[in-house]
């Protein structure tokens, strides 16, 4: 049964367009407990993700992904060179956790956070919750289908 999840990345570090260029990523550098969990025991291949570009004006799911590789332990975690390096992590027991995402479609119509604010079918989202900053999170087939709507995707799902 298929999952769906929002996912996070601010457009200077890691655009929509670059998952695409690269064919798939290794989603690294989670730091959160909630979103690790998520990664490591909830999402599962073949998931689907809005791919949401955070931090810049205005926030917008650019495009959608798909969960290709199952929960493994952040590499970036061991390696004291990486900026998510973390010394209380290593292989023996991880303390975080990475999926792999590879590219679905991107957005044939933007679709901004003001614009998804406004929309009643959204509402209870977990996106649109007053001070909700998870970077990794669930969301209801309905609210993904609907931005996958107002996206003008929903022929490519």
């Amino acid at each position: 049964m298929t999952q769906y999840w929002l996912m996070k990345s601010e457009p200077h570090v890691y655009p929509y367009e670059q998952l695409v260029a690269d064919g798939s990523t290794h989603w690294d550098g989670v730091r959160n407990y909630q979103a690790r969990n998520f990664m490591r025991d909830k999402m599962k291949i073949g998931d689907m993700v809005l791919f949401y570009h955070s931090n810049t004006k205005p926030p917008h799911v650019a495009g959608l992904a798909r969960v290709c590789k199952e929960g493994y332990p952040d590499f970036t975690a061991f390696d004291e060179s990486s900026k998510y390096y973390d010394s209380k992590s290593n292989p023996e027991n991880p303390r975080w956790f990475m999926v792999d995402l590879e590219p679905v479609t991107a957005m044939n119509n933007s679709v901004d956070l003001p614009d998804m604010r406004e929309n009643p079918a959204l509402e209870g989202m977990a996106l649109l919750a007053r001070g909700q900053r998870l970077s990794v999170q669930p969301v209801d087939k309905e609210h993904f289908m609907e931005v996958c709507r107002m996206g003008d995707v929903e022929g490519s799902l």
